[in-house]
């Protein structure tokens, strides 16, 4: 049990990933929360750790409760409603952020995903103030609330798609997949279930999927918005990342603009077009970025 618990803080904590640790501080919170939930369920017959966790640990979609539960846009991101409700996001986010890793460094990880999950948590506060079929339904803003990691999932998962359309990935059944046709699938899927029973949980997913899109494309075109949180996670120099080829300076950290213009190139032909010094240029940058 003791080397185990030693390989699980690795992973969390030395391992370099981000993703590690995401999942790792979701899996803790949902054991801490339904383990002792389960206990009191068989011995007392009472579900007061539920209650407590839905009433101030959910994003409430009610405007005057939200400002007394200012907390919950960050801690709703972190709790989920049940274990195949976890399971999924863990997976999407473990699968999605290894290629989200491999090609942006680990620096911008939990910038995306909290920046995600208050991106989808937002839309769903919106939709649900603004929109007739939910302000004319009675007690239903007000008895409305989402949880779960999965818009920021989202966004690590459009973020991915974004950068790298044409990365082929194979799934069981039915066969190799290209990552855009994966994102467009969900974003159709979620759109059409905005008037659906988990009307709350697939607008959010929208939101966090709209930040991870946009970041993106703005990452691209050379603004960063991740400087805080990669500035919180630096050792050495900001990640630059460029896109010029320029190899006598291959010992130093990559240019900006050249990792930008290799990114760009990347999202247009895909990353079997980059030639070998590209390649390395981007290899240098993510591993700068990770020291």
């Amino acid at each position: 049990m003791n080397t185990l618990w030693k390989d699980i803080k690795f992973k969390m904590l030395h391992s370099g990933s981000r993703i590690n640790l995401l999942i790792g501080i979701n899996v803790f919170l949902f054991l801490a929360e339904y383990v002792p939930a389960v206990i009191e369920n068989l011995v007392f017959k009472s579900n007061q750790i539920h209650t407590f966790t839905e009433s101030y640990l959910r994003l409430p979609s009610y405007l005057p409760r939200l400002l007394h539960h200012f907390w919950t846009p960050l801690t709703y991101m972190f709790m989920h409603a049940g274990f195949f409700h976890i399971l999924f996001n863990m997976l999407w986010l473990y699968w999605m952020g290894q290629i989200f890793e491999e090609y942006l460094g680990t620096k911008r990880t939990i910038g995306v995903y909290l920046l995600g999950g208050l991106a989808g948590g937002f839309l769903f506060v919106l939709f649900y103030n603004i929109f007739p079929l939910f302000t004319q339904q009675p007690g239903l803003v007000e008895g409305s609330s989402t949880v779960g990691a999965s818009a920021a999932v989202m966004a690590i998962v459009i973020a991915t798609a974004t950068l790298l359309p044409d990365y082929t990935i194979f799934l069981m059944i039915i066969g190799p997949v290209k990552l855009k046709w994966i994102a467009l699938f969900i974003i159709i899927l979620d759109f059409l279930g905005i008037a659906g029973l988990n009307a709350g949980g697939e607008i959010s997913h929208l939101g966090g999927a709209l930040f991870g899109f946009i970041y993106i494309k703005q990452l691209q075109r050379g603004n960063d918005m991740m400087g805080f949180f990669a500035n919180i996670f630096k050792k050495r120099s900001k990640l630059k990342v460029a896109a010029k080829t320029n190899l006598k300076n291959a010992g130093n950290t990559p240019r900006q603009e050249d990792v930008d213009r290799i990114l760009d190139k990347i999202s247009q032909t895909g990353y079997e077009s980059l030639s070998k010094q590209e390649k390395e240029i981007l290899f240098r940058a993510s591993k700068d970025n990770e020291g």
